[in-house]
């Protein structure tokens, strides 16, 4: 029913644009000023904004697709029609980017052998998932594997799974997740893939196999990273015109399970079992395993080109406003389902209509209200679902004159009730801090530690993109106080990264509302604070990221 719907004449999808633009301005009341403390009329706007960016005429939002197109025109004309400046490429509001999308093009090869014994071939779908980086069309490789824990490498933590092995020349496998030993960022950290990527790469391996744990295996099976093969990964093209592909020496190369990985450690110096064991209590060891590992990996790419939003308020301080604050939320999402039956489109109604439209109104509150005494940039990015390759771009290539002071993330917000408390992540590693806690203390709402620590979720939306250039960043979604666990959960069992995350869900727009302006408080109050936003002194993220950047500056500066 939907392939005749999709297939209809072109001029015919565009009236209905102009027709669905033209009657979200007159419905958000385009002209007149009101402030965003009328929660009624913010709560329409936000039910407006969703309206149209999570309808089925957007077709999901997929980064390079015609309905991403859209989205990022109704959102450059919201922004002109608010009175907020353009702030992308030559006096515009995009950004545009050169991307290159990139999977496994088939299945590959994976073949383990040990000395005395014959070639023992992995077997697709039940041993492995092939993993592959776009620095090669046709991936030909053998060489010996070393384990290396869960390829942490940390000098506050005194921890360096790589201590007792050579790496160099090898493939190395590390185990998936981090130990709940690390404190929730800092595990978020390391259990990401590419830090993992950046540390073998740094000793010198030539590929990565990323081993699945019980513990891994109990909250995201195996099975269900198997349902989403064939999803294109993306990466995006440098001024110098080379993408984007940090720790690529070290080749990504698969994903084995736990069937994998005992074939993999068969004859290793240590029982997988007790490696698994270990592991859990925080006690990884490190050794090569008796076996070189065969790789045949082919990579199918497709160039595409897409657009980051981005809007300006320019600061009233002729000194401050050379320091922007950012609010960024991301645009995009899955498009339309390969080869499904019934509801294929991925609206995204949550994930990240919601947020788009609370930061909306966020610019709106600017807009409409005094003006801020440093820079507000507001950042709609692109390829959030597919590595964050949207703000990783303007992160490190700002369309916005001035320095990146601080960022405020909006991702999917949860409003099907009306939260209590909120999870503030970054809130306690920078000065803005007690800013949150001011603006979260007026509207009555709480501050929650992590309720989901094992999901990595600090690492996992665009406001990271920042951290690694080593601006402040707070990301905040709705907590779990009241009805929020148990909705939370609801909406993570059914609807997460489903064509069912749509208007059809018990969606309360003033909790929009709530959401815009506590949003909106935090932002106003670090844009009008005297103190400069920064890293607390000895933070993981600061002296990671930061400090580096501040001494290749003071060296530029000799």
């Amino acid at each position: 029913m939907f392939g005749h719907r999709i297939l209809r004449e072109a001029a015919l999808l565009k009236l209905r644009v102009v027709a669905g633009v033209l009657s979200a301005l007159v419905w958000c009341g385009a002209g007149v000023a009101e402030p965003l403390d009328d929660a009624a009329t913010s709560a329409d706007r936000v039910k407006a904004h969703m309206g149209f960016l999570a309808s089925d005429l957007l077709e999901g939002r997929d980064t390079g697709a015609r309905g991403h197109e859209i989205a990022a025109a109704y959102v450059a004309a919201q922004l002109a029609q608010q009175g907020v400046k353009p702030g992308g490429d030559n006096g515009g509001y995009y950004q545009s980017l050169a991307l290159l999308s990139f999977r496994a093009a088939d299945e590959g090869r994976l073949t383990v052998r040990a000395k005395g014994a014959a070639p023992a071939p992995l077997v697709f779908g039940d041993d492995y998932l092939p993993r592959p980086y776009p620095t090669t069309q046709q991936l030909r490789l053998s060489a010996p594997v070393v384990f290396a824990g869960f390829g942490i490498v940390d000098q506050k933590a005194k921890r360096d799974d790589y201590r007792g092995i050579n790496a160099k020349g090898k493939i190395v496998a590390v185990l998936a997740g981090a130990p709940a030993s690390f404190q929730t960022e800092v595990r978020a950290y390391h259990a990401s893939i590419r830090t993992k990527f950046a540390a073998a790469a740094a000793h010198g391996a030539v590929g990565v196999l990323l081993i699945q744990t019980p513990a891994e295996e109990s909250r995201r099976p195996f099975a269900r990273l198997l349902s989403h093969r064939g999803i294109w990964d993306m990466t995006w093209r440098q001024p110098n015109g080379e993408y984007y592909l940090p720790g690529h020496e070290a080749a990504p190369l698969g994903y084995l399970s736990l069937v994998g990985a005992a074939k993999l450690f068969a004859g290793s110096p240590a029982p997988l079992d007790q490696v698994y064991r270990d592991a859990e209590a925080g006690k990884t060891k490190s050794f090569r395993l008796p076996v070189t590992l065969d790789v045949e990996l082919n990579v199918e790419t497709k160039p595409l080109t897409s657009v980051n939003v981005v809007g300006v308020v320019e600061g009233s301080d002729p000194v401050l406003k050379n320091e922007v604050i950012v609010i960024t939320a991301h645009l995009d999402h899955f498009g339309i389902k390969e080869g499904g039956q019934g509801d294929v489109i991925f609206n995204g109604a949550m994930d990240n209509a919601s947020g788009v439209a609370t930061a909306l109104e966020v610019a709106r509150g600017f807009a409409e209200g005094q003006p801020p005494r440093r820079t507000v940039a507001f950042v709609f990015v692109t390829a959030e679902e597919k590595g964050h390759a949207g703000s990783q771009a303007f992160a490190s290539y700002p369309t916005v004159p001035g320095r990146l002071a601080a960022v405020i993330n909006l991702d999917m917000p949860m409003l099907t009730y009306d939260f209590i408390d909120v999870v503030a992540f970054g809130n306690e590693r920078t000065n803005l801090g007690p800013v949150v806690r001011r603006a979260a203390d007026r509207m009555g709402v709480s501050l929650s530690p992590d309720p989901l620590p094992q999901e990595s979720l600090y690492t996992r939306s665009d406001h990271f993109s920042f951290v690694m250039q080593g601006v402040p960043a707070v990301y905040l979604i709705t907590g779990f106080g009241g009805d929020g666990a148990r909705a939370f959960g609801a909406f993570a069992s059914h609807n997460y990264h489903q064509p069912s995350d749509d208007l059809s869900q018990p969606i309360d727009y003033r909790v929009g509302a709530k959401f815009a302006r506590l949003n909106y408080e935090i932002a106003r109050d670090i844009a009008n604070a005297d103190a400069r936003p920064a890293w607390l002194p000895g933070d993981f993220f600061g002296d990671l990221f930061a400090k580096p950047q501040q001494m290749a500056k003071k060296a530029q500066r000799r």
